[in-house]
């Protein structure tokens, strides 16, 4: 996937990573960036096309995909975190992280597809987390839908080879922006993640880890997990 000339539409462009790809795709040279955000008055990014999208309105995805039938290269960024537990925490904060990175996420694949097959095939990035492959007290709905959209990233993978659309899931452990603010322990700079995660999708990687966390939190799938869960870091 060349980068150069590509026409690129971001979700959750407004801040944090989704800012750091809309900038970073323009400095590539990307002929044109759509900048989406459920509050599309707060993108300031300039040079970008900027659209509304809430990825867990279908009416809005079908409408930004009318509005942006030239896309070959998509990134799903978009996400929040409730901070919510399984057992314990509120069902419904459950469902809105799963609403919004598994079925908000397979939402925007389906209706940019077409488009994606149309201009040739082009890519699409998925923001996974290092949350994917492991679980922890406080973030547990955040995890189990991390790990929904990483099997998704691999199902649509597999779907869209045929007609020659590039699937990138980035895995990262922690960046520098406003939802990892609380957050005490090192953290990549956004703009470090998006340059590694665009060097990826030009090489044709299928996955790009970020970080030291996880590339070892992917390795340690391979092993006991009652290790894994003992250890400090987990």
């Amino acid at each position: 996937m060349d980068i150069t000339g590509s026409v690129a539409l971001v979700t959750g462009a407004n801040r944090g990573l989704g800012r750091a790809f809309a900038q970073e795709l323009l400095a590539r040279g990307a002929s044109k960036v759509y900048a989406t955000a459920r509050r599309p008055e707060l993108v300031d990014v300039p040079g970008v096309h900027v659209l509304s999208l809430d990825v867990t309105d279908p009416a809005s995805v079908a409408a930004a995909a009318a509005a942006a039938p030239d896309v070959t290269l998509l990134v799903n960024n978009a996400g929040i975190t409730t901070h919510t537990n399984l057992v314990t925490g509120d069902l419904a904060e459950v469902r809105r992280e799963m609403e919004t990175h598994y079925f908000g996420t397979l939402g925007v694949v389906r209706a940019f597809a077409p488009a994606l097959a149309r201009n040739g095939g082009g890519a699409i990035v998925n923001v996974l987390s290092a949350l994917s492959w492991f679980s922890t007290a406080g973030a547990n709905a955040y995890a189990a839908a991390k790990a929904a959209e990483w099997s998704l990233t691999n199902g649509v993978r597999i779907e869209l080879t045929g007609q020659g659309t590039q699937v990138t899931g980035l895995v990262l452990g922690a960046a520098d922006t406003d939802m990892m603010a609380g957050y005490d322990g090192p953290k990549t700079a956004a703009v470090d993640v998006v340059r590694t995660a665009l060097d990826g999708v030009q090489a044709g990687d299928w996955e790009v880890l970020v970080d030291d966390w996880s590339r070892g939190v992917k390795a340690a799938l391979a092993a006991d997990p009652r290790e894994f869960y003992a250890a400090p870091t987990a």
